[in-house]
Protein backbone atom coordinates (compact mmCIF):
# COMPACT_ATOMS: atom_id res chain seq x y z
CA UNK A 1 0.00 0.00 0.00
CA UNK A 2 3.07 2.40 0.80
CA UNK A 3 4.57 1.69 -2.49
CA UNK A 4 1.51 2.24 -4.64
CA UNK A 5 0.75 5.79 -3.06
CA UNK A 6 4.49 6.64 -3.77
CA UNK A 7 3.98 5.97 -7.19
CA UNK A 8 1.03 7.86 -7.22
CA UNK A 9 2.81 11.13 -6.03
CA UNK A 10 5.95 10.48 -8.35
CA UNK A 11 3.57 10.52 -11.51
CA UNK A 12 1.58 13.64 -10.32
CA UNK A 13 4.77 15.56 -10.13
CA UNK A 14 6.00 14.46 -13.27
CA UNK A 15 2.70 15.38 -15.19
CA UNK A 16 3.23 18.75 -13.60
CA UNK A 17 6.92 19.31 -14.46
CA UNK A 18 6.01 17.92 -18.00
CA UNK A 19 4.89 20.11 -20.51
CA UNK A 20 0.46 19.57 -21.44
CA UNK A 21 -0.12 18.13 -24.22
CA UNK A 22 -3.16 17.16 -25.63
CA UNK A 23 -5.18 14.78 -23.49
CA UNK A 24 -5.18 11.08 -24.82
CA UNK A 25 -8.32 9.28 -24.71
CA UNK A 26 -8.29 7.58 -21.41
CA UNK A 27 -7.34 10.87 -19.56
CA UNK A 28 -9.65 13.46 -17.37
CA UNK A 29 -8.71 17.04 -17.72
CA UNK A 30 -8.36 18.29 -14.20
CA UNK A 31 -8.80 21.67 -12.94
CA UNK A 32 -4.92 22.47 -13.89
CA UNK A 33 -5.83 21.27 -17.70
CA UNK A 34 -8.98 23.46 -17.79
CA UNK A 35 -6.46 26.80 -19.15
CA UNK A 36 -4.93 24.61 -21.40
CA UNK A 37 -7.74 23.32 -22.84
CA UNK A 38 -8.94 26.74 -23.26
CA UNK A 39 -6.13 27.77 -24.75
CA UNK A 40 -6.22 25.14 -27.61
CA UNK A 41 -10.13 25.80 -27.90
CA UNK A 42 -9.56 29.55 -28.14
CA UNK A 43 -9.38 29.93 -32.35
CA UNK A 44 -13.05 28.14 -33.05
CA UNK A 45 -15.42 29.82 -33.05
CA UNK A 46 -16.94 31.28 -29.72
CA UNK A 47 -20.40 30.15 -28.39
CA UNK A 48 -22.22 31.58 -25.89
CA UNK A 49 -23.76 29.15 -23.62
CA UNK A 50 -27.50 29.18 -23.97
CA UNK A 51 -28.17 30.83 -27.72
CA UNK A 52 -25.81 32.55 -30.17
CA UNK A 53 -26.76 35.40 -31.94
CA UNK A 54 -26.81 34.82 -35.92
CA UNK A 55 -24.29 36.24 -37.75
CA UNK A 56 -20.94 34.74 -34.73
CA UNK A 57 -21.95 37.08 -32.43
CA UNK A 58 -22.23 35.88 -28.98
CA UNK A 59 -24.67 37.17 -26.13
CA UNK A 60 -22.78 40.26 -24.63
CA UNK A 61 -24.17 39.45 -21.47
CA UNK A 62 -21.77 36.31 -20.63
CA UNK A 63 -18.22 36.92 -19.44
CA UNK A 64 -16.27 38.67 -22.07
CA UNK A 65 -13.08 36.10 -21.31
CA UNK A 66 -14.46 32.97 -22.46
CA UNK A 67 -17.91 33.64 -23.54
CA UNK A 68 -19.53 31.25 -20.76
CA UNK A 69 -22.90 32.87 -18.21
CA UNK A 70 -21.03 34.30 -15.20
CA UNK A 71 -21.23 30.95 -12.94
CA UNK A 72 -21.59 33.82 -9.59
CA UNK A 73 -25.05 35.51 -10.48
CA UNK A 74 -25.84 34.63 -14.47
CA UNK A 75 -25.12 30.19 -13.83
CA UNK A 76 -28.37 29.08 -15.85
CA UNK A 77 -29.92 32.47 -17.09
CA UNK A 78 -29.98 34.21 -20.66
CA UNK A 79 -30.18 37.88 -21.26
CA UNK A 80 -32.98 40.09 -22.47
CA UNK A 81 -31.63 40.06 -25.87
CA UNK A 82 -31.47 36.14 -25.74
CA UNK A 83 -34.39 36.01 -24.42
CA UNK A 84 -36.23 37.74 -27.33
CA UNK A 85 -34.56 35.66 -29.93
CA UNK A 86 -35.94 32.51 -27.86
CA UNK A 87 -39.12 33.91 -28.81
CA UNK A 88 -41.36 31.78 -31.46
CA UNK A 89 -41.08 32.94 -34.97
CA UNK A 90 -44.98 31.60 -35.09
CA UNK A 91 -46.02 34.58 -32.82
CA UNK A 92 -45.36 36.79 -34.70
CA UNK A 93 -46.96 35.80 -37.78
CA UNK A 94 -50.44 35.10 -35.80
CA UNK A 95 -49.88 38.77 -34.91
CA UNK A 96 -50.34 39.48 -38.76
CA UNK A 97 -53.08 37.23 -38.86
CA UNK A 98 -54.93 39.15 -36.08
CA UNK A 99 -53.87 42.98 -37.79
CA UNK A 100 -55.18 41.28 -41.26
CA UNK A 101 -58.37 40.05 -40.30
CA UNK A 102 -58.96 43.18 -38.08
CA UNK A 103 -58.70 45.28 -41.20
CA UNK A 104 -61.00 42.92 -43.44
CA UNK A 105 -63.74 43.15 -41.36
CA UNK A 106 -63.30 47.11 -41.04
CA UNK A 107 -63.34 46.63 -44.65
CA UNK A 108 -66.55 45.13 -45.02
CA UNK A 109 -68.28 47.02 -42.24
CA UNK A 110 -67.41 50.07 -44.12
CA UNK A 111 -68.82 48.83 -47.31
CA UNK A 112 -71.82 47.94 -45.71
CA UNK A 113 -73.00 51.31 -44.17
CA UNK A 114 -71.70 52.83 -47.74
CA UNK A 115 -74.25 50.62 -49.28
CA UNK A 116 -76.76 51.27 -47.05
CA UNK A 117 -76.24 54.87 -46.88
CA UNK A 118 -76.38 55.02 -50.80
CA UNK A 119 -79.54 52.59 -51.24
CA UNK A 120 -77.88 50.26 -52.94
CA UNK A 121 -77.87 47.44 -50.20
CA UNK A 122 -81.06 44.92 -50.81
CA UNK A 123 -83.86 45.25 -48.16
CA UNK A 124 -83.98 41.83 -46.54
CA UNK A 125 -87.69 41.79 -44.36
CA UNK A 126 -87.12 39.70 -40.91
CA UNK A 127 -88.74 36.61 -41.30
CA UNK A 128 -90.19 36.66 -38.08
CA UNK A 129 -91.30 39.92 -37.71
CA UNK A 130 -94.58 40.35 -36.01
CA UNK A 131 -97.58 40.21 -38.34
CA UNK A 132 -101.07 42.18 -37.53
CA UNK A 133 -104.08 40.56 -39.21
CA UNK A 134 -107.04 42.35 -39.52
CA UNK A 135 -110.75 40.42 -40.57
CA UNK A 136 -113.16 43.24 -39.41
CA UNK A 137 -116.11 42.38 -41.23
CA UNK A 138 -117.74 45.51 -42.92
CA UNK A 139 -120.66 47.67 -40.74
CA UNK A 140 -123.57 46.86 -41.18
CA UNK A 141 -126.57 49.56 -40.80
CA UNK A 142 -129.52 48.19 -38.79
CA UNK A 143 -131.68 51.48 -38.25
CA UNK A 144 -131.58 55.06 -38.04
CA UNK A 145 -132.83 56.90 -35.47
CA UNK A 146 -134.33 60.59 -35.62
CA UNK A 147 -133.36 62.79 -32.39
CA UNK A 148 -135.01 66.08 -31.06
CA UNK A 149 -133.02 66.63 -27.82
CA UNK A 150 -131.56 69.80 -27.34
CA UNK A 151 -127.84 68.25 -25.53
CA UNK A 152 -127.18 71.34 -22.85
CA UNK A 153 -124.24 70.07 -20.73
CA UNK A 154 -121.87 67.25 -20.18
CA UNK A 155 -120.09 65.82 -17.82
CA UNK A 156 -116.89 63.47 -17.85
CA UNK A 157 -115.69 61.03 -15.18
CA UNK A 158 -113.32 58.87 -14.17
CA UNK A 159 -113.45 55.64 -11.87
CA UNK A 160 -111.48 53.29 -10.83
CA UNK A 161 -113.23 49.82 -10.73
CA UNK A 162 -111.75 46.85 -8.22
CA UNK A 163 -113.44 43.40 -9.04
CA UNK A 164 -112.06 40.60 -7.66
CA UNK A 165 -113.16 37.04 -7.88
CA UNK A 166 -112.26 34.51 -5.23
CA UNK A 167 -113.27 31.87 -2.83
CA UNK A 168 -113.67 31.37 0.69
CA UNK A 169 -110.88 29.72 2.84
CA UNK A 170 -108.65 29.47 -0.18
CA UNK A 171 -105.58 31.17 -0.36
CA UNK A 172 -105.09 33.85 -3.67
CA UNK A 173 -102.12 32.75 -4.81
CA UNK A 174 -104.12 29.53 -5.39
CA UNK A 175 -107.54 31.15 -6.99
CA UNK A 176 -108.23 34.50 -7.30
CA UNK A 177 -108.80 36.82 -9.94
CA UNK A 178 -108.59 40.62 -9.27
CA UNK A 179 -108.57 42.90 -11.83
CA UNK A 180 -107.73 46.99 -11.32
CA UNK A 181 -109.40 49.21 -14.07
CA UNK A 182 -109.10 52.92 -14.41
CA UNK A 183 -112.47 53.75 -16.73
CA UNK A 184 -112.81 57.20 -18.36
CA UNK A 185 -115.97 58.23 -19.66
CA UNK A 186 -118.73 60.69 -19.99
CA UNK A 187 -122.82 61.57 -19.31
CA UNK A 188 -124.54 63.85 -21.77
CA UNK A 189 -127.81 66.18 -20.05
CA UNK A 190 -130.19 66.90 -22.71
CA UNK A 191 -134.04 68.40 -23.20
CA UNK A 192 -136.19 66.07 -25.77
CA UNK A 193 -138.12 68.62 -28.35
CA UNK A 194 -140.19 65.61 -29.17
CA UNK A 195 -142.26 65.61 -26.12
CA UNK A 196 -143.22 69.05 -26.12
CA UNK A 197 -147.21 68.62 -27.12
CA UNK A 198 -149.71 71.60 -28.66
CA UNK A 199 -150.17 73.92 -25.97
CA UNK A 200 -146.34 73.87 -24.50
CA UNK A 201 -145.81 77.61 -26.86
CA UNK A 202 -148.45 80.46 -26.19
CA UNK A 203 -148.21 83.79 -27.64
CA UNK A 204 -149.33 87.51 -26.45
CA UNK A 205 -152.06 89.18 -28.53
CA UNK A 206 -150.24 91.86 -29.40
CA UNK A 207 -147.04 89.36 -30.44
CA UNK A 208 -144.57 90.99 -28.10
CA UNK A 209 -144.47 88.18 -25.94
CA UNK A 210 -143.71 84.53 -25.91
CA UNK A 211 -143.96 81.74 -23.30
CA UNK A 212 -142.97 78.08 -23.50
CA UNK A 213 -143.31 75.13 -21.61
CA UNK A 214 -140.37 72.21 -21.74
CA UNK A 215 -139.98 68.88 -20.12
CA UNK A 216 -137.11 68.04 -17.25
CA UNK A 217 -133.74 67.39 -18.21
CA UNK A 218 -132.53 63.86 -18.53
CA UNK A 219 -129.36 61.95 -18.16
CA UNK A 220 -128.05 60.45 -21.30
CA UNK A 221 -125.96 56.64 -21.70
CA UNK A 222 -122.57 56.86 -19.87
CA UNK A 223 -120.18 56.19 -23.12
CA UNK A 224 -116.93 54.77 -21.79
CA UNK A 225 -113.89 56.16 -23.99
CA UNK A 226 -112.10 52.79 -24.56
CA UNK A 227 -108.53 55.19 -25.93
CA UNK A 228 -108.33 56.45 -22.20
CA UNK A 229 -109.53 53.52 -20.16
CA UNK A 230 -106.71 50.84 -18.91
CA UNK A 231 -106.18 48.19 -16.74
CA UNK A 232 -103.98 49.08 -13.95
CA UNK A 233 -102.96 45.94 -12.71
CA UNK A 234 -104.38 42.17 -12.63
CA UNK A 235 -103.57 39.64 -10.46
CA UNK A 236 -104.68 36.10 -11.14
CA UNK A 237 -103.90 32.32 -8.97
CA UNK A 238 -102.80 29.72 -9.97
CA UNK A 239 -105.96 27.78 -10.87
CA UNK A 240 -106.96 31.11 -12.84
CA UNK A 241 -103.92 30.68 -15.17
CA UNK A 242 -104.63 27.12 -15.90
CA UNK A 243 -108.05 27.90 -16.92
CA UNK A 244 -107.30 31.01 -18.75
CA UNK A 245 -104.54 29.19 -20.31
CA UNK A 246 -106.96 26.27 -21.84
CA UNK A 247 -110.37 28.58 -22.36
CA UNK A 248 -110.38 32.13 -21.14
CA UNK A 249 -113.47 34.21 -20.11
CA UNK A 250 -114.53 37.09 -22.97
CA UNK A 251 -117.01 38.31 -20.69
CA UNK A 252 -114.70 39.36 -17.77
CA UNK A 253 -113.82 42.80 -19.68
CA UNK A 254 -117.14 42.97 -20.62
CA UNK A 255 -118.48 43.02 -16.76
CA UNK A 256 -115.45 45.00 -16.01
CA UNK A 257 -116.88 48.21 -18.82
CA UNK A 258 -120.34 47.80 -17.74
CA UNK A 259 -119.38 48.21 -13.97
CA UNK A 260 -117.61 51.44 -15.08
CA UNK A 261 -119.97 52.54 -16.83
CA UNK A 262 -122.95 52.07 -14.00
CA UNK A 263 -120.32 54.20 -11.54
CA UNK A 264 -120.29 56.99 -13.92
CA UNK A 265 -124.25 56.92 -14.36
CA UNK A 266 -124.28 56.94 -10.40
CA UNK A 267 -122.02 59.63 -9.96
CA UNK A 268 -123.79 62.22 -13.02
CA UNK A 269 -126.94 61.95 -11.00
CA UNK A 270 -125.07 63.19 -7.73
CA UNK A 271 -123.71 66.32 -9.53
CA UNK A 272 -125.14 69.60 -10.46
CA UNK A 273 -125.68 68.46 -14.52
CA UNK A 274 -129.54 68.55 -14.86
CA UNK A 275 -129.48 71.93 -13.26
CA UNK A 276 -126.80 73.39 -15.87
CA UNK A 277 -128.85 71.40 -18.49
CA UNK A 278 -131.97 73.68 -17.57
CA UNK A 279 -129.92 76.62 -17.91
CA UNK A 280 -128.18 76.08 -20.89
CA UNK A 281 -131.30 75.63 -22.56
CA UNK A 282 -133.15 78.37 -21.42
CA UNK A 283 -130.51 80.71 -22.19
CA UNK A 284 -130.42 79.41 -25.91
CA UNK A 285 -134.36 79.73 -26.54
CA UNK A 286 -134.08 82.79 -24.95
CA UNK A 287 -131.92 84.17 -27.43
CA UNK A 288 -133.67 82.52 -30.36
CA UNK A 289 -136.99 84.20 -29.23
CA UNK A 290 -135.80 87.11 -28.59
CA UNK A 291 -133.58 87.49 -32.27
CA UNK A 292 -137.36 86.30 -33.92
CA UNK A 293 -138.72 89.72 -32.51
CA UNK A 294 -140.03 88.64 -29.06
CA UNK A 295 -139.42 91.43 -26.18
CA UNK A 296 -140.36 89.10 -23.38
CA UNK A 297 -139.49 85.19 -23.41
CA UNK A 298 -140.40 83.18 -20.56
CA UNK A 299 -139.21 79.51 -20.48
CA UNK A 300 -140.55 76.99 -18.04
CA UNK A 301 -139.85 73.57 -17.03
CA UNK A 302 -141.96 70.20 -15.89
CA UNK A 303 -141.30 68.92 -12.89
CA UNK A 304 -139.17 65.42 -13.22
Amino acid sequence: MASTGGSDRSDQAAGESAPAGPPGPDSQPGSGDESAIRERTRELPEYARGRARPGGGRDTSTDPADGWPDEAGDAGRFSDTAREELVPAGRGRGRGCLLTLAAVIVVIAALVVGLRATGFWPHLSNPFAEQKTDRTQPPLLKSIQDLSRFTAAQGNFQVVVDLQDDRKYVPDFLLNHRTLFVGVGSVEAYVDFSTIGEGAVVESADGTSVSVRLPAPQLGEAHLNIEDSYVFAEQRGLFNRIKDAFAGDPNRQRETYQRAEEAITQAAKDTELLQRAQENTRKMLEGLLRSLGYQKVTITFATP
